[in-house]
């Protein structure tokens, strides 16, 4: 199952399970779309992938699925 990051891991901004503007690459890194357009230039630091917008877990699957701890 997908980890729902709750932190850009370039900035630290919040990225809530439904945030419109959170992305990941497909190991799961998670930034925010501001970092990987304007710091990434969409390339993930970690792996070097790309990134795809990260999906909205339904609401009624939160409880059930929570999203990661913040570490």
């Amino acid at each position: 199952m997908l980890e729902l990051k709750p932190n850009c891991e370039c900035c630290g901004d919040t990225l809530p399970p439904e945030a419109t503007n959170a992305m990941i690459c497909s190991f799961e890194c998670t930034f925010c779309t501001d970092c990987v357009e304007n710091e990434l230039m969409g390339t993930c630091p970690n792996c070097g992938g790309g990134f795809e917008r990260r999906p909205i877990r339904p609401e009624h699957l939160l409880e059930e699925y929570p999203p990661a701890d913040p570490d």
